[in-house]
């Protein structure tokens, strides 16, 4: 038996809450994202996990700081764990995005992974930054638990890399600190679990899968 790694996305913000594409903007925590957090810090602090890596955007540092407190470990941030750079789309909501760049939306629907925002990135370069992070990190880790706190675009996108054919149905949603569990076994790695919250309560629940 490999190691388990936990995918985590960050606690809650306000620009969750209000349907605002983050991408790379340093977007604190709100106090829903706090007790997230810290819910997610006691349920895993059972668990055997020996290394945390997180994004060094505040709203993930500062979920892996609350997390890192309540396991004794310190995490280790790593811009490869950034969200998807989506440029001068920052902030706005997709309706906005409609009004203001209708073209840049157009040619985001027709080319998803392909699409490179306007002064930002494709999913495709966070695709590739984010799989070298993979690629080195469970090379070097022994485990038997990796705990990486990063963001919902990450996360999905890494997966439809790493596992294309389960996630090509869609509908998997990743909530603000769920975690989704990867096992690896003597033939591969398996996705064993998708954006489970079971740590929270229902207040807590309150979320939106925007970037």
């Amino acid at each position: 038996m490999g190691i388990r790694v936990l995918l985590i996305r960050h606690g809650q913000t306000d620009w969750n809450i209000e349907g605002r594409w983050q991408g790379m903007e340093d977007v604190p925590l709100n106090a829903v994202g706090f007790a997230q957090a810290q819910a997610l810090a006691e349920h895993l602090v059972q668990r055997p996990i020996r290394a945390i890596f997180s994004s060094d955007l505040q709203r993930a540092a500062e979920t892996a700081r609350l997390v890192g407190e309540r396991l004794n470990l310190r995490p280790r941030l790593d811009p490869r764990l950034r969200e998807l750079n989506i440029g001068a789309l920052q902030g706005l909501t997709y309706a906005e995005m409609s009004e203001h760049h209708p073209t840049a939306v157009r040619q985001m629907r027709d080319d998803y992974m392909g699409f490179v925002f306007p002064e930002g990135e494709s999913r495709r370069m966070l695709q590739d930054r984010a799989h070298a992070f993979w690629q080195e990190m469970t090379a070097s880790e022994p485990g038997p638990e990796v705990a990486i706190i990063t963001h919902g675009g990450w996360i999905r996108i890494l997966l439809l890399r790493l596992f294309p054919e389960e996630m090509s149905a869609g509908g998997h949603a990743f909530g603000n600190t769920s975690i989704t569990f990867i096992d690896q076994e003597a033939d591969g790695w398996r996705l064993s679990q998708i954006g489970s919250i079971a740590h929270l309560t229902e207040e807590g629940r309150i979320n939106s899968d925007s970037l």
